[in-house]
């Protein structure tokens, strides 16, 4: 069996943290009430509520964060940016969002009307709630 070529990286950045014990985790979960969005972050050792930011960066990425242009308009890394998008998909208009949620609930306010439903793969708690913040129905398949 061939293998598809994987990169070879080494970490560039390490976080230390605290494991707690069982019955910590049991009750700072009663205390919230089931609810993992009144956890503290210093109570959760592995966050499997989001898959944002929660890899390491390349050196690359590292690098491109210190050297990026950080103006507010006018930033020669918006333009390269574009370029890249025109270049990928064809399109002259893109609008940059900082994150795939903040994304979705731009598109969702152009695409979605009253009583449209929505089917996905177990919606984001997120994703069901831009739905039906526009009054149509989020279903999961």
């Amino acid at each position: 069996m061939t293998l598809p070529y994987a990169e070879p990286y080494k970490i560039k950045m390490t976080e230390a943290i605290r494991t707690s014990t069982r019955e910590e985790r049991e009750t700072w979960i009663r205390e919230a009430r089931y609810n993992l969005f009144k956890l503290r972050s210093d109570q959760v050792t592995i966050d499997l509520l989001t898959d944002s930011g929660t890899g390491s960066m390349s050196d690359r990425q590292w690098a491109a964060m210190m050297t990026g242009d950080e103006s507010y308009a006018g930033a020669s890394s918006y333009f390269r940016l574009k370029e890249t998008v025109g270049d990928l998909f064809g399109m002259p208009w893109f609008l940059p969002t900082h994150q795939g949620r903040a994304a979705e609930n731009v598109i969702f306010s152009a695409l979605l009307k009253e009583g449209d439903i929505v089917p996905g793969n177990s919606h984001f708690d997120t994703t069901k709630g831009h739905i039906e913040f526009r009054r149509c129905h989020a279903v999961d398949c």
